[in-house]
């Protein structure tokens, strides 16, 4: 029987454990030995091909609203993940309209309070504790993402191809889905919870002052996120075959 060394993968280091755990693979394979290495739900799946891997990070992002001001990351690997997303993620024409701002500690809570004083002139006095719990609640995250696009990307876009022009601004929305979508689920896959909001455009000229933030950029959605410190809800899900999927042409 090999006996191997106890593992431990350093968030900060994602690449070394992998290459840590490629180079015992030799070891593995060639025993008979069953061995688990022990993580948290960021898990290393080497033995998972193609899309996997993908598709597991995909099931388990969920929406998750009861969250601490703790981080399972430190907030240079958040930066990290947000950055690479808004780089890679695809949108039209390679237009690159997307935009995303990472508030935390202070910053993050004054959106927050923004966002309460905000409601508290819109929202019925006998409907507003529950508002005003609910908005706490995001205020005690660990941070929270803004997302914007930015209009003057879109009508410079429309101006050198006007045959698409009524087009561009759906288009705009698209890419920030999956900008958003991609932000999200990294964020889930390292522990985190997090769930998307949308108080914008009620905020959206706070938002830009108080960062003094171009103005050409429109408020698109709020992604708070923190530690759970409860697991998401029960879901349901409509059948997706017949239904919500269809194959034609499948030999």
């Amino acid at each position: 029987m090999i006996r191997l060394p106890s593992i431990s993968l350093a968030y900060k280091a994602p690449r070394q454990a992998v290459g840590l755990l490629n180079s015992l693979r030799p070891a593995l394979l060639s025993s008979s030995i069953r061995t688990t290495v022990s993580l948290p739900r960021t898990q290393l799946r080497t033995n998972m091909s193609g899309s996997a891997a993908f598709l597991e990070a995909v099931k388990a992002r969920r929406s998750v609203y009861t969250i601490s001001s703790d981080s399972t990351i430190p907030d240079e690997k958040i930066e990290e993940i947000i950055a690479t997303a808004v780089k890679h993620a695809p949108s039209s024409f390679n237009v690159q309209s997307s935009r995303a701002v990472l508030l935390l500690g202070d910053e993050h809570k004054k959106l927050w309070d923004i966002t309460i004083e905000v409601l508290k002139g819109l929202v019925p006095a006998e409907q507003f504790p529950t508002t005003e719990a609910k908005i706490k609640g995001f205020a005690a995250g660990h941070g929270t993402v803004l997302f914007f696009e930015d209009q003057e990307s879109i009508k410079d876009l429309a101006t050198r191809i006007p045959l698409y022009q009524d087009r561009f601004p759906t288009w705009s929305e698209h890419a920030s889905g999956i900008l958003q979508y991609i932000v999200w689920t990294a964020l889930e896959a390292e522990g985190l919870g997090a769930s998307l909001q949308h108080y914008n455009p009620l905020i959206t000229p706070q938002v830009l002052a108080t960062w003094k933030l171009p103005t050409s950029w429109a408020l698109v959605s709020q992604l708070v996120f923190g530690k759970p410190t409860a697991p998401a809800g029960e879901k349901s899900f409509e059948p997706v075959e017949g239904k919500r999927f269809l194959t034609f042409g499948k030999k």
